[in-house]
């Protein structure tokens, strides 16, 4: 399958050898994102709240340019320096996600890149399924009973 590199100026561009997000077919691998400001190209390091929070914004840029959104996301990563924040993160989690919730993991870390205390990383599915097309359909199964 061909892979489509994703790329977009609404989130932080890759400080290292990878890119954004990498797309193949319907899947779409989200690289790890850290606290930094798109815009600034700075970290959001006020308090963690707003760490999780401008992760959560980073993703959720990535996943647009890729077509989709985070409500396509199937899997999700959390590593935090302290485990403590766990709880944080699922209040701030709620104000992005809705029920079905994605699989997730949370998993304790010694440290993470320019020394944050959270990083997230992502795959989502974009579903392809032609809504248009079955309209139609039901349009033409409409004339014929009318017929």
């Amino acid at each position: 399958m061909k892979r489509q590199i994703i790329s977009t100026k609404n989130a932080p561009k890759a400080i290292g050898t990878y890119s954004q997000a990498v797309k193949v077919g319907d899947t779409v691998y989200l690289s790890g994102q850290i606290s930094f400001d798109p815009a600034t190209m700075e970290l959001v390091t006020s308090n963690m709240h707003a760490q999780i929070t401008r992760v959560f914004e980073n993703l959720k840029a990535v996943a647009a340019a890729s077509g989709g959104s985070l409500a396509d996301v199937v899997k999700l990563n959390v590593y935090l320096t302290d485990l403590a924040n766990f709880p944080m993160v699922n209040e701030v989690m709620a104000g992005y996600f809705r029920e079905p919730y994605p699989a997730r993991a949370a998993v304790g870390v010694s440290a993470l890149p320019k020394g944050v205390g959270v990083e997230m990383d992502a795959v989502m599915v974009i579903d392809k399924k032609p809504r248009r097309k079955v309209a139609k359909d039901a349009k033409k199964k409409r004339k014929r009973v009318r017929s």
